[in-house]
């Protein structure tokens, strides 16, 4: 659908599933805890990738759990903030792959190149990894995931480690590119995914289809 957008995708996805529960768990942490990313950035890899504008999907799990780190990019930081340990490693890749150097941990230029920064689930509590899992944000994000397999064609997927390379079953793989490896964290990286290259695969795969490749540079 040429005009699409993420307030259509939304819409649709909210007809389909009841997410009662994940409104009022929400609304709890967020009035009576604590709780990542700030309520108004939970949406951040929307805002700056539109639906038509995606190029490349690149999947985390959760958020960040530690004080001012996640604002709703997957694998990136505010500007300013200490590199966490898998984001230090994806820089090491890519400069290791394209000479690229980064020291900003804010990945906000990558999302407006087009790369959607997508965790599977998009809340945590204050310290507590994993604490929004089963909460409801996995149906809203695979159908998020299908729905851009559905409608786009010639999308890059890329997906570090098993939680992510399990959502290959939501990609029509006859249309889009899989790029695949060990997670970057520290405990995987060495066993594949440094030497991976997968931002030089990306922009080969996005050229041959005649697509303006992704500027990984910090701008």
């Amino acid at each position: 659908m040429e005009d699409l957008t993420w307030h259509h995708v939304f819409s649709d996805i909210k007809e389909r599933h009841d997410f009662k529960k994940l409104q009022e768990t929400l609304e709890d942490r967020y009035q009576n805890g604590e709780a990542y990313p700030p309520r108004e950035e939970l949406y951040t890899a929307f805002e700056l990738t539109p639906f038509k504008e995606i190029k490349v999907v690149i999947l985390g799990q959760d958020p960040y759990h530690g004080e001012n780190q996640a604002h709703g990019l997957a694998f990136s930081v505010n500007d300013g903030v200490k590199l966490p340990p898998s984001l230090r490693n994806i820089y090491k890749e890519l400069e290791s792959d394209t000479g690229n150097v980064r020291k900003s941990g804010s990945l906000k230029d990558w999302a407006q190149e087009g790369v959607l920064l997508l965790n599977t689930v998009l809340s945590v509590d204050k310290g507590q990894a994993n604490s929004h899992r089963g909460l409801g944000w996995e149906i809203f994000t695979d159908d998020i995931i299908k729905t851009i397999s559905e409608e786009l064609e010639h999308v890059v997927f890329i997906l570090w480690g098993k939680p992510a390379q399990a959502k290959i079953k939501l990609i029509d793989t006859s249309k889009h590119h899989i790029i695949t490896s060990v997670h970057p964290s520290p405990l995987s990286a060495y066993r594949g995914f440094f030497g991976s290259k997968p931002f030089t695969e990306t922009n080969q795969y996005l050229e041959s289809k005649g697509i303006r490749p992704i500027d990984w540079s910090e701008k």
